[in-house]
């Protein structure tokens, strides 16, 4: 599950990964559901565990598949903008890094291609998300 993030400038918040695979580069937040997690329940713990703050699950950005990492597990990924209920983020849980990125400058060093591609479909539709 991925969560991105929005300020009232239409930047997107990303994190730098601390753990392998792709340690050190810039990542969508999220991660994994536990078994028989409910997805959006799942997304906003994962949201809470890396940022330390509560979100509101706002809409569906686009379904990617993935590996994790070169030789790792096959993914399904899903995508959702979110809005952070506090703006006081810190990174925490596995990412060592936070940065606002406007979505005409985003990093090219991104960890996962499943990420490019819910960037770029968002980059899309980015008008729908400025206030």
């Amino acid at each position: 599950m991925g969560a991105i993030p929005f300020d009232h400038q239409g930047r997107v918040l990303l994190g730098k990964r601390g753990i392998e695979p792709f340690y050190g580069l810039w990542n969508v937040i999220g991660g994994f559901l536990k078994y028989g997690e409910d997805p959006f329940i799942g997304l906003k713990r994962e949201v809470r565990e890396e940022l330390g703050v509560e979100c509101e699950v706002l809409d569906f950005v686009v379904m990617a598949t993935d590996t994790y990492g070169p030789e790792g597990s096959a993914l399904l990924n899903s995508y959702f903008t979110v809005r952070l209920l506090s703006m006081d983020v810190r990174p925490e849980d596995d990412v060592i890094e936070v940065q606002w990125f406007p979505l005409d400058q985003l990093p090219d060093n991104l960890a996962f291609e499943s990420d490019r591609m819910a960037l770029k479909a968002l980059t899309k539709q980015h008008t729908r998300y400025k206030e």
